[in-house]
């Protein structure tokens, strides 16, 4: 989920668009909640898992009920974010701890405890190629041993052939899944009218920074994660991780 904290240009309305809206514009949500969640290997009692830019909280929360004996910190830097992931994850709250951050920051990245599992979604795309090394070599120092860092995101295709092809793909999703919650195409017209589709003009929004896959499994590699793959890819969204030794 964007963190307006550490994106130049996003702010509150952003927030609250895709608040209401991020059931429609993202790509087969709730199975990409249980792949990333299927990623994460048995926890110990007591475990660390972090959510970087949590959003809504469905990510946190589902994590929460599928580990029910482990600790979430949960990171956002939107205020409305961080009250919507609160309510969200209220029925775990003594295990949810839900503070304030700049992604592109360095200072968040010593925790109390090495994370046993640091996960995003739809965040990381909003930092440079730079940024993204960097950050992937300090979650990379910050994890348990045997941890691991699984990242849901959008990607940027090599070439014209592919942006066309994720741009028509995420169009057709979002308007099935309004047709499917709603039986109309409203939340389509709203997807359009805002230019939520990053594919139709790649270029158009200095906060979106997406780099393609290839170059993060390497960065990932680069930064000493091993197992280092993509697990699932639709629309230009995938999600891919690496495991810590």
């Amino acid at each position: 989920m964007s963190d307006p904290q550490s994106v130049r240009g996003w702010d509150e309305g952003d927030s609250r668009a895709f608040l209401d809206y991020g059931r429609y514009f993202v790509p087969e949500r709730e199975r990409q909640i249980g792949i990333i969640g299927d990623l994460i290997p048995p926890p110990a009692d007591g475990a660390l898992l972090v959510e970087l830019c949590s959003g809504e909280g469905l990510l946190s929360r589902a994590l929460l009920e599928r580990f029910p004996a482990c600790r979430m910190l949960a990171l956002d830097g939107s205020a409305a974010m961080r009250e919507r992931t609160r309510a969200t994850c209220g029925a775990a709250a003594e295990r949810l701890t839900v503070a304030a951050f700049d992604l592109a920051g360095r200072d968040w990245r010593a925790f109390a405890a090495p994370p046993h599992a640091i996960v995003s979604s739809l965040a990381i795309h909003h930092l440079d190629g730079g940024e993204k090394r960097a950050l992937f070599r300090d979650l990379a120092a910050a994890l348990a041993s045997g941890g691991v860092l699984v990242i849901a995101d959008i990607v940027r295709p090599p070439d014209a052939r592919g942006l066309a092809a994720a741009a028509q793909q995420w169009d057709e999703a979002v308007r099935a899944r309004a047709l499917a919650l709603d039986g109309d195409l409203r939340a389509f017209a709203e997807f359009q009218r805002l230019g939520w589709n990053y594919f139709r003009d790649p270029d158009g929004d200095p906060i979106d920074k997406p780099s393609s896959l290839a170059e993060q499994l390497a960065w990932l590699a680069e930064a000493g994660f091993t197992g280092v793959d993509c697990h699932w890819l639709l629309a230009g969204h995938t999600i891919f991780s690496g495991r810590k030794m």
